[in-house]
């Protein structure tokens, strides 16, 4: 088993980042619009927030050194992107890389990001059946706002998740979570968002207000940080940035969110495993810090 330890320098480090986030973290109004029949969580210790790996991330390596590094990153959860798990296996043939992933003893949490591109049955329904085949209880999706009732009657067929996920300023279709909020704020629960905090702030959005205004339609999250909010180039190491990171994984425990939370790192593809170690390491301070601010008694 890798180990899970933060490194002493991270974790007080992360964890000063934590209690200073705590504060920062905008409070949601209870007439908030939360669709879906849910409502407002109630209060309760918040459930800790899993982190798992985007496998975009190590789109370079074929899928049984991606395990490997996934392993090394001390997490069992990972969202396969198809460079791993390619759209043209054979429903066996996924059913064998299912095993080979759960063999290894990580938890297939979702695929994508997946493109639905034609407003088909077969074209969308060939995407779930994938998904059903490869063991993905959520797809991350990209698609336009005209495919997404077809997308929902799958969704609820197959009973599967599917998360739009926005792409920032240059996206035509979802650029902020918002322009995807509006289309499922009242489509079926399994209907919601897949948050990319990096390309979010990109469009000048506040990532902790869109969480809190999105509730339980917050299904999944992909993390990254960037020196420059405004610049996709500027990527870094998770804590090394300007995104608001302890703050967002507040937003996501007042939520009660209980999806993943996935590290998309997506510099330094030919070597990431160093800056996802230290990006892990930050992102367990960070948490741990939260936790350190709600046991304490002036808190």
């Amino acid at each position: 088993m890798p180990d899970q330890s933060v490194p002493r320098r991270a974790f007080l480090t992360a964890t000063a980042a934590g209690v200073a986030g705590v504060g920062r973290a905008p409070s949601f109004s209870l007439s908030t619009l939360w669709s879906g029949g849910q409502g407002v969580r109630p209060s309760a210790p918040p459930a800790p927030l899993l982190l798992g790996v985007a496998s975009y991330s190590l789109r370079n390596f074929p899928r049984d050194k991606a395990i490997e590094m996934v392993k090394a990153l001390g997490t069992p959860y990972i969202n396969l992107k198809s460079v791993h798990l390619p759209y043209e296996l054979s429903p066996e043939e996924l059913a064998a890389a299912r095993r080979e992933i759960e063999g290894a003893g990580l938890h297939i949490v979702g695929g994508g990001v997946i493109t639905f591109d034609q407003d088909t049955d077969e074209d969308v329904g060939k995407y779930f059946a994938y998904a059903k085949a490869a063991g993905m209880p959520l797809i991350a999706a990209h698609a336009d706002a005209q495919t997404l009732l077809r997308i929902e009657r799958f969704a609820k067929q197959y009973d599967i998740k599917v998360a739009l996920h926005n792409h920032g300023p240059e996206d035509k279709r979802f650029p902020s979570p918002y322009d995807a909020l509006k289309h499922v704020r009242t489509m079926d629960r399994r209907m919601g968002l897949c948050i990319d905090i990096g390309h979010t702030v990109r469009t000048g959005t506040d990532v902790v207000q869109a969480i809190a205004d999105a509730g339980p339609r917050v299904l999944d999250m992909h993390v990254k940080d960037l020196r420059d909010r405004t610049t996709a180039a500027s990527q870094c190491i998770v804590g090394e940035g300007a995104i608001p990171i302890a703050a967002i994984f507040q937003q996501l425990e007042t939520i009660g969110y209980r999806g993943y939370v996935n590290l998309e790192y997506e510099i330094d593809a030919d070597d990431p495993l160093p800056g996802m170690k230290q990006s892990f390491a930050y992102m367990r301070g960070a948490l741990a810090g939260l936790d350190a601010a709600r046991r304490s008694p002036h808190s």
